[in-house]
C-alpha cells in the first residue's frame, strides 16, 4: 500500500516526568518529530488528547511505534480494546520497541498471532497491576507521612531540585538560547518547565555563573 506513514506515541505519567529517552529511541527509528504524539497523563484510560488525535490520523497500512506497553496504557482491558481498534478496524500495524514479539508487521501467521496475543495479554495485565501497586504505595506513603507530621506537597523548584537530565539540558542550551539560536518557548519545552519556573531557574543559573 502506498502513502503509508510511520508514527510514534509517547506517554509519561505527569508533567514532572521527562519523555526525552522515549523520544530519542523513537527518533532513532527515523520517524519525523512532527509524527510523534506525546501525552503527559496517567495511563489509567485512553482519554488523552494526543492519543486521540493520533488515532484519528492513523490509516490502513500505517505503522505505530510505542516504546513499551506500559507507556501505551496501564488498564489491561483498555489496552486490548485499543490494540484491536488499531490493528483490526483501522488496519494499521504496531511495534512495541522493548518487546519484539509485539510487532504486527512480523507475526501474521496463526501461531505468531497466538503468541503475540498471549504476550500482549500478559504484559497488559502486568502494567495494570503495577499501576495498582504504585497507587497503593502512594497511599501508604501519604498515611505514613501524615502520622509522622511531615509536610506533603511539591518541593520548591530551584536548580538543586532539577533532574540531572534537566541540568544537562540547561547547560547545553543556555548559550544557544542567549544567542537567539532557539526561542524561549522551545527552551522551556526542552526543560519541561512552565514560563514562571523557567525564568526563575534561568535567574538562579545566571547568578551561579557570576
Amino acid at each position: 500500500m502506498t502513502n503509508t506513514k510511520i508514527f510514534g506515541y509517547i506517554r509519561v505519567s505527569s508533567k514532572d516526568q521527562n519523555e526525552l529517552r522515549q523520544k530519542a529511541d523513537i527518533l532513532n527509528e527515523g520517524i519525523d518529530e512532527r509524527d510523534i504524539y506525546i501525552d503527559k497523563l496517567s495511563g489509567k484510560d485512553f482519554d488523552r488528547p494526543q492519543y486521540q488525535l493520533l488515532k484519528r490520523n492513523l490509516r490502513e497500512g500505517d505503522l505505530l511505534y510505542i516504546h513499551s506497553i506500559d507507556r501505551f496504557g496501564r488498564n489491561s482491558r483498555e489496552i486490548l480494546k485499543e490494540w484491536k481498534d488499531i490493528t483490526e478496524f483501522i488496519k494499521a500495524d504496531i511495534k512495541v520497541m522493548d518487546m519484539p514479539l509485539l510487532d504486527t508487521t512480523q507475526y501474521k501467521d496463526t501461531l505468531g498471532t497466538f503468541v503475540s496475543d498471549l504476550v500482549l495479554q500478559v504484559l497488559s495485565f502486568v502494567a495494570e497491576r503495577e499501576r495498582e501497586n504504585i497507587n497503593k504505595r502512594q497511599k501508604e506513603g501519604i498515611l505514613l507521612a501524615k502520622k509522622e507530621g511531615k509536610h506533603l506537597g511539591r518541593p520548591k523548584l530551584n536548580l538543586d531540585t532539577l533532574s540531572n537530565v534537566q541540568k544537562e539540558t540547561l547547560e547545553m542550551n543556555y548559550g544557544r538560547w542567549k544567542a537567539g539560536g532557539i526561542k524561549g518557548v522551545e527552551f522551556m519545552e526542552l526543560l519541561d518547565l512552565k514560563k514562571n519556573s523557567f525564568y526563575k531557574i534561568i535567574k538562579q543559573f545566571e547568578e551561579q555563573q557570576r
